[in-house]
């Protein structure tokens, strides 16, 4: 079998006239990047869910928000309702000691040389009743049906219907430089240019009209030997704000252009790239961006406005985003990491994996298998489910 190297080679010889489509997206992205640079955070689009609710939303804003890639959507839930979630997971990780257990689960010595001695910033915590009823909510189901809407989704997944994804809890303390992501892109790497997970890509390869929000072959099963690739399909990352947080506070940043993805695909045919190279695309890793090869995007990588507990922060699959090296504010910058996955096969398939997870309090499929969950007084069981909740979770 062909090595990787050999596999990407004969992927470039075959697109032989790439080169001349990565200057053509080159020279068209590059005013819109500028854009971003200078607007920051003012970029990203923002609204009010319930001006979503009630129709009075600015008529531009699908079109924006699919041109960013991202949106702030304030006011899902109250700063109450969020305030209380807050505390009470703080009491769930107190009263159940998950910093000692975490300590356990990866060892002293590398517990205190990964958080310096601190506690961890990011819990591998999934079933705390805050973030089973956040997932049930039937205001966050309105606002992932919404989003949904704005993919091109016929014949492909059902907007109106979501299968619940856990996923984790960031709760970042002032100070914190131990939590930093540089700038990436989840869910695929090399798969992105080789094997059945290129096949979203195609008109970025055709040089015909790319599309991020076409929906064809993303619910397709993901490649397994592209193993960074995550088992649902989502529409949307995204999280809930538990405290007020925004630029230097250890939070997100983002490239808020979504057709950077095109630009970074045909990167790797410019003519200063290496025959073998996917400038630094690895398998099994997340896909990095680095200054060497992908300074242009860089310099549109801006913070997230200020947000509010209650707001969510949603950003497209293939968005580029980051997350602050060092937390600089006085106060804590906590989420629960919640996005969208809307109702389709392969969706489904994940969620007969994760419902014993679930039941058991164990770690979700796509997670590290700590299972600090089992026994943790408190954690949520099916009597917490509503009756859409229990549909989102496959158990009815």
């Amino acid at each position: 079998m062909a090595t990787l190297s050999e596999q990407i080679a004969e992927m470039k010889r075959r697109r032989h006239d790439a080169g001349g489509l990565f200057a053509a997206i080159d020279a068209a992205i590059r005013p819109e990047l500028e854009q971003a640079a200078a607007g920051g955070s003012a970029v990203i689009p923002e609204v009010a869910w319930a001006a979503i609710a009630d129709a009075t939303a600015p008529a531009d804003l699908p079109d924006r928000v699919r041109r960013h890639g991202c949106v702030v959507v304030r006011g899902v839930f109250t700063r109450d309702q969020a305030a209380g979630w807050n505390a009470e997971i703080a009491d769930y990780l107190a009263r159940n000691d998950a910093d000692g257990r975490t300590r356990d689960r990866v060892g002293a010595e590398r517990y205190a040389t990964r958080w310096r001695g601190g506690s961890p910033q990011m819990y591998s915590v999934y079933w705390s009743a805050p973030q089973v009823q956040t997932r049930q909510s039937p205001a966050l189901a309105a606002v992932r049906t919404w989003l949904n809407g704005l993919w091109r989704w016929h014949g492909q997944f059902d907007p109106a219907a979501e299968c619940s994804y856990a996923d984790r809890i960031r709760r970042r303390t002032p100070g914190d430089a131990t939590l930093g992501l540089g700038p990436h892109i989840d869910g695929g790497t090399t798969g992105r240019w080789l094997g059945p997970s290129s096949l979203p890509y195609a008109p970025v390869f055709a040089g015909a009209a790319f599309d991020p929000f076409d929906a064809a072959h993303r619910t397709d099963a993901p490649d397994p030997s592209d193993r960074n690739a995550c088992s649902v399909f989502r529409t949307w990352q995204g999280w809930t704000a538990l405290t007020a947080q925004g630029p230097g506070d250890g939070t997100l940043q983002v490239v808020p252009v979504a057709q950077a993805i095109a630009w970074l695909l045909l990167r790797p045919f410019a003519p200063d790239v290496p025959e073998a190279s996917l400038c630094g695309a690895e398998a099994s890793s997340a896909l990095w961006l680095a200054p060497a090869w992908h300074a242009t995007l860089l310099r549109a990588l801006v913070p997230i406005p200020h947000v509010e507990p209650g707001d969510t922060v949603w950003w497209h699959p293939d968005l580029i985003h980051a997350v602050e090296a060092r937390h600089g504010g006085a106060a804590e910058s906590n989420v629960m990491y919640i996005p969208a996955a809307p109702d389709c096969p392969r969706n489904r398939a994940f969620l007969a994996r994760q419902a014993p997870a679930f039941l058991s309090g164990d770690s979700p499929p796509d997670f590290p298998p700590d299972h600090l969950e089992r026994d943790f007084a408190g954690r949520a069981g099916p009597d917490v489910l509503t009756a859409l909740g229990r549909r989102q979770m496959g158990l009815e």
